[in-house]
Formats: C-alpha cells, sequence, structure tokens
C-alpha cells in the first residue's frame, strides 16, 4: 500500500511539482490538496492520510498552526513542514507544533522523498542545512520558551492575530471562527495587551516577524 499524502500550500505551481514528483514514486499517493490552511485541515480529518507536507506562509490559517490542530485530531499523520524559512524560531515553534519534518523550500527534490519515508517510519527529518545540534540544545534549553512573545498567546489568540493582520474585520473573523464579534474583540484587546502592542501596523508587523503572514 502506498504512502498516502496531502499536499497543503498556497502556490499551485508548488502543489503541482510536488504532485508530478510523488506519483512517480512507486511507494507515494497524493490524496488531496490545499491552498489555506483552514482548507488543509478540513481535507487531512477527511482524507485521513499518512503524511502531509504542509508549507508555513498559508491564508487564513498559518502552516504551524494548522499542523497543531491536525496533530492533535489526528495524531498517526505525520507532517513535514515545506518552508522558505531557516530561522531558529521557526523550525523550534514547528517542532513544537508537532512536526516530525522540516525541509527548506530550496532543498525540493530527493530530500521531499527522504523526508516523507522516515516520518513515515517513526523518525525525525531536518533538511541538511540546518544544524540539529543547535536545534537540540535550543530545545534542551528552552522547555517553554515564555521569552518569545508569541509563545504567551493562545492557540486562538494566533489565530485571531493571523486573521487581523491578514485585514480581516472582527465580522469576518468572528464568521470564519464562528465566534461572535464581541468575543473576537475581546481576545483582540487580550493578545494585543499580552504583546504589548496597540496599533494595528505594528500588530501587522509582529505577526510578519514571526511566521505568521508573508510579505507575499
Amino acid at each position: 500500500m502506498p504512502i498516502r499524502i496531502f499536499l497543503a500550500d498556497d502556490h499551485a505551481v508548488v502543489r503541482e511539482g510536488l504532485r508530478y514528483l510523488l506519483e512517480a514514486q512507486g511507494d507515494m499517493a497524493v490524496v488531496g490538496e490545499a491552498a489555506e490552511g483552514r482548507q488543509a485541515v478540513e481535507g487531512v480529518l477527511q482524507s485521513k492520510p499518512d503524511v502531509v507536507i504542509m508549507d508555513i506562509a498559508m491564508p487564513g490559517l498559518n502552516g504551524i498552526e494548522a499542523t497543531q490542530q491536525i496533530r492533535q485530531a489526528s495524531s498517526s499523520t505525520q507532517v513535514v513542514i515545506l518552508s522558505m524559512h531557516a530561522s531558529t524560531e521557526h523550525i523550534f515553534r514547528a517542532l513544537r507544533a508537532g512536526a516530525n519534518g522540516y525541509l527548506l523550500k530550496e532543498t525540493v527534490g530527493r530530500e521531499v522523498t527522504e523526508a516523507i519515508r522516515a516520518v513515515y517510519a517513526g523518525h525525525r527529518f531536518l533538511s541538511r542545512r540546518i544544524e540539529e545540534t543547535v536545534l537540540e540544545r535550543y530545545l534542551e534549553e528552552h522547555p517553554h520558551d515564555l521569552s518569545n512573545p508569541i509563545e504567551r498567546l493562545t492557540a486562538r489568540e494566533r489565530e485571531i492575530l493571523q486573521l487581523v493582520a491578514e485585514g480581516k474585520s472582527s465580522v469576518q473573523i468572528a464568521e470564519i471562527l464562528c465566534l461572535s464579534p464581541k468575543t473576537v474583540e475581546t481576545y483582540r484587546g487580550r493578545l494585543m495587551e499580552k504583546l504589548k502592542i496597540h496599533d494595528l501596523p505594528n500588530l501587522v508587523k509582529f505577526a510578519i516577524q514571526h511566521g505568521l503572514i508573508d510579505l507575499e
């Protein structure tokens, strides 16, 4: 039986390239794809793939938050992050969210298939450019890194932060998350107080710096 794979990336050309590469393998089959984080979570829960290839920068719900939701709902589904971000913070947050693999987009090719086979077998896989010893030391030294302001926010607050930074109104966010606008405003005020940020431009800047949204 082939390894069942779900592709989550907001660029159609990336998904098409990955599909072509993976379906050329004798032991892999692409069972679904999504261009938006929330669609990815829904699609994965419906198709129940073995492995998800997940981009970090996606609209609506970024790949790290989507990874966390997928792993909480389906622990048997492994996630490999595919990203242009090589910073320790992005890698750390992805692994904290439950990802077992982290690839840089510049390494697409053989590393993708190697990563899929590795996480499917229960192992961790990181791009060769990523110093695993440095990462392991960072994880040991920061088991609960509350010095990082993004870690002070709850998962719901991070969701709302991303949607606010994407330009969504409280009413739009309420519809997306099935909350009342008043509840959204409460979350928004709470997260801004935690971050000590009280205006939208700096909130957007913070979201970009911490990988919740991209400049694209």
